[in-house]
Order: structure tokens, then C-alpha cells, then sequence
């Protein structure tokens, strides 16, 4: 699959698809930084990291292609509607 093709489908997905993805992105950089409050070694906390903060850059970058720049306008008016 191109990258093209694969931007395409990406942004045929729905608002909620790329809100469900934003979440999805805040809970994998929570992980991967709060892991280095586990009680276990270097190298496991340095695998842990890597692969969270891979899937939330990842998630990042999707989440955007989903949204388009009028779906992150309509999420920033639903969060600031509710402040």
C-alpha cells in the first residue's frame, strides 16, 4: 500500500475515528513516560518506552490525517465549549 493510498483511507475515516485515536495517542505517552516509576530494570523500562512512544507517535500522526484541519478546529471548540 502506498503512503498515498494510505492517507486517503485515513482521512475517509469519521470525526470519532480520529477523537477514539487522539485518546488512544494520550494514553500511550502516559504509559511510556509513567513506566519509569516501575520497580524494574533499565533495559525493560527502555523497551517499554520505545515501543509506547512509537505506537503514541504513531497514533499522533494518524489522529491528524483522520481529523484534517477541520476536524482538530471542531475538536478544539467541543474542548473549549466544556471549560
Amino acid at each position: 500500500m502506498s503512503i498515498e493510498k494510505l492517507k486517503n483511507w485515513l482521512k475517509g475515516l469519521s470525526f470519532r475515528s480520529g477523537v477514539i485515536a487522539s485518546i488512544l495517542c494520550a494514553v500511550c505517552y502516559t504509559i511510556s513516560f509513567a513506566q519509569m516509576i516501575l520497580p524494574i530494570s533499565v533495559g525493560a523500562k527502555s523497551i517499554i518506552w520505545t515501543i509506547f512512544f512509537g505506537l503514541a507517535k504513531a497514533l499522533q500522526y494518524s489522529a491528524i490525517a483522520i481529523l484534517g484541519k477541520s476536524g482538530i478546529t471542531r475538536l478544539k471548540s467541543l474542548l473549549s465549549a466544556r471549560k
